[in-house]
């Protein structure tokens, strides 16, 4: 088989598994509410596969550089739920989720050409969530009407995190690690079930998912400041077992102490 045929081929399986698992736990997020729908949204179901897929063709260091980038980013995404969840209040989602990617897509620019440091880009994510999580929280409540579920649901989300899947390995190795970070925490699946749920169950029902999930887009910037550190001492695949525990055990316990009320994490 010629190069370019197995290329295309292990591409195509590399699409097929992370859309499969991203639409199977999207539609699980559907069913449970805002908070368990956030927190599964928030795992690392999209820039997980990414960066596996990324480490069977770039060593340690490019993987290392790759989420030194990402890491502030995954603070814009938690601006960029913000602003969506304040304007889905009132507007449509033409409006809405055009205006938050928007903001997403100024800040992630000005982010890459930053050259960040481990402890500058935890305090740029320090900074973030003590803005975004308080200011967040007046829109973490709605009630969640009845959807039905359309033919081409699956199919759409599936199609929109293969063709990111698909991005983020193919330009990676023209684009650097720098682009390559920004791309791998692209907010494919908050977008995604933004993109599903508004014009099924309404603006505010669908901003209280969103605003949900600044928890849990804290708990991946922890997940990510682990994988940054470890991956060159451990591997790539002892890393990101390491990075999706961290992620995980992070979003259990959000869960755990909101539905105790605990007044920390409102």
């Amino acid at each position: 088989m010629s190069p370019d045929f197995v290329f295309a081929l292990t591409l195509l399986i590399k699409m097929g598994v992370t859309a499969a698992f991203v639409v199977i736990a999207s539609m699980v997020a559907e069913r449970a509410g805002p908070l368990i729908g956030a927190m599964v949204s928030t795992l690392p179901i999209s820039a997980g596969p990414a960066y596996a897929f990324l480490s069977l063709d770039h060593d340690s260091a490019f993987v290392a550089q790759s989420v030194l980038t990402s890491l502030p980013v995954n603070a814009a995404t938690g601006v960029y739920a913000l602003i969506y969840a304040a304007l889905a209040q009132r507007l449509r989602l033409i409006l809405s989720l055009p205006i938050a990617l928007g903001s997403w897509f100024v800040l992630a620019i000005a982010i890459e050409h930053v050259n960040w440091t481990l402890v500058g880009a935890l305090a740029f994510n320090v900074a973030a969530f003590l803005i975004c999580v308080p200011l967040a929280h007046r829109f973490q409540f709605a009630r969640m009407p009845l959807a039905l579920r359309r033919w081409y649901d699956a199919p759409l989300r599936a199609a929109v995190v293969a063709c990111l899947v698909a991005t983020v390995v193919g330009l990676s190795g023209r684009i650097g690690p720098a682009v390559t970070g920004v791309l791998a925490v692209f907010p494919i699946v908050l977008t995604s079930l933004i993109l599903i749920l508004h014009p099924r169950i309404g603006g505010p029902a669908t901003a209280a998912v969103i605003a949900n999930t600044q928890w849990g887009l804290a708990g991946f910037s922890a997940a990510l400041a682990t994988l940054q550190i470890t991956v060159v001492p451990l591997g790539a695949a002892g890393a990101l077992a390491v990075a999706l525990l961290v992620s995980i055990g992070w979003n259990v316990t959000t869960w755990f102490l909101r539905r105790r009320g605990h007044p920390a994490v409102r």
